[in-house]
């Protein structure tokens, strides 16, 4: 139902599961167990796979450790890979570009942080058009309880919470857990 025009295909999108964004988060093998499942599920039934990688001046500063992708998740050389430097997936990136050449109108986004370049990116695709479907037990984000935040389990619920209750004319946003994901829908 998106609201691009000739979109009819669906895109997953792997955002910044990086050495340095989710060496302390919880569940993180579990989320990235699932992140694979969906990976692999995407290659099985040709549905292009996006990755998303983060960098900054701090702790994320390109070709370290940090910066890396985790060992577990492997790319293929023939899948996209979308360099970043703000929250949002589609800012100052040709993200919108690949996603447009491969006729992408719906997104299943999967990763890290969730109260950070998940949501922006949720939101980013959402107000550009996009159906997003929110992997509920696929994206994690680190704890940040010493500067206020709530403890990661809430700010993940959350996330799931109000995503599932978004609403937009003529897009979906929708919230699946990874053992439901329906890439054809």
């Amino acid at each position: 139902m998106t609201t691009l025009p000739d979109r009819p295909h669906t895109a997953l999108l792997v955002i910044d599961v990086q050495n340095g964004v989710v060496a302390g988060a919880p569940r993180r093998d579990d989320v990235i167990a699932n992140i694979n499942a969906l990976v692999d599920k995407a290659r099985t039934e040709d549905v292009p796979v996006v990755w998303v990688q983060h960098s900054d001046d701090g702790g994320l500063a390109r070709d370290t450790e940090a910066w890396q992708y985790v060992p577990e998740l492997a790319r293929r050389d023939d899948e996209p890979l979308v360099h970043k430097r703000y929250g949002d997936s589609f800012e100052a990136t040709d993200l919108e570009d690949l996603l447009a050449d491969r006729g992408v109108g719906r997104l299943v986004v999967t990763g890290a942080q969730s109260d950070a370049c998940i949501r922006s990116t949720i939101h980013g695709g959402f107000v550009r058009g996009y159906d997003v479907t929110l992997v509920s037990d696929a994206h994690t984000t680190e704890d940040l309880t010493e500067y206020g935040a709530p403890a990661p389990e809430q700010v993940i619920a959350h996330t799931n919470l109000y995503w599932d209750f978004t609403s937009a004319p003529g897009r979906t946003a929708a919230l699946v857990e990874t053992a439901k994901v329906d890439f054809a829908s």
